[in-house]
């Protein structure tokens, strides 16, 4: 229990420290403002900035684990229970999508943070190659969290392509969600577009000639 509050008051500082962050620097511009203008509007020491961020960048980006909040992959991780070692559970994509969902519903409380992000982005354009990196960090993670549920290797190819296909799904939902004059809430443009992604990939096709599949995908659904 002792643990569990601490990480999560650990988690409240570490969003707050991201949320002054994205705001000053949508009000200011990057180098408009310093690591101690954070520290005061966030109520920190310096030194505490730097036990969270090493850089006002990476505070503005925040961490991965706030974005993959752990209750929630808990439920994901008991979702592969009882499946054959080294197959694919048959509620995969289900709970991929039950997973989706959740996570967009919590996005509503950082909603605004979102936006501000946004504008972050477009006013300080060299802040996407740290997105870029952050990105590959939090879908590296998600592989091996996906592979950890089925218990096969990060590398298998059903995990790969989890991983693209769903956070493409999620990042064009964002951008439409997230566009000048759209009414639509997330959650539709969501299910909209995972149905789309669904409905696409279950049409037959015809594999060409001289591209056997791969052993590893072989006989998983």
């Amino acid at each position: 229990m002792g643990v569990g509050l601490r990480e999560r008051k650990r988690a409240a500082t570490r969003a707050a420290i991201t949320a002054v962050a994205r705001s000053l620097t949508s009000e200011r511009g990057l180098s408009g403002y310093t690591v101690e203008d954070v520290c005061e509007q966030a109520g920190i020491s310096r030194r505490t900035f730097f036990n969270y961020f090493p850089t006002k960048e990476d505070a503005i980006l925040g961490h991965v684990d706030d974005e993959l909040p752990e209750d929630v992959f808990d439920e994901f991780l008991r979702g592969g229970q009882g499946s054959p070692k080294g197959q694919l559970s048959a509620s995969l994509l289900q709970d991929l999508l039950q997973l989706s969902l959740t996570l967009s519903e919590r996005m509503s409380s950082s909603e605004e943070e979102t936006r501000q992000l946004i504008g972050v982005i477009k006013k300080e354009p060299q802040l996407m190659l740290k997105i870029i990196g952050a990105t590959e960090e939090r879908e590296a993670h998600f592989a091996r969290l996906l592979a950890e549920r089925e218990g096969v290797p990060a590398s298998h190819p059903v995990v790969r392509m989890a991983v693209v296909v769903m956070g493409n799904i999620a990042r064009h939902t964002s951008l439409a969600y997230f566009s000048e004059g759209n009414t639509r809430a997330y959650r539709d443009l969501l299910l909209e577009n995972l149905e789309a992604a669904r409905l696409l990939l279950s049409q037959p096709y015809s594999r060409p000639t001289g591209h056997p599949v791969a052993p590893s995908a072989e006989g998983q659904p």
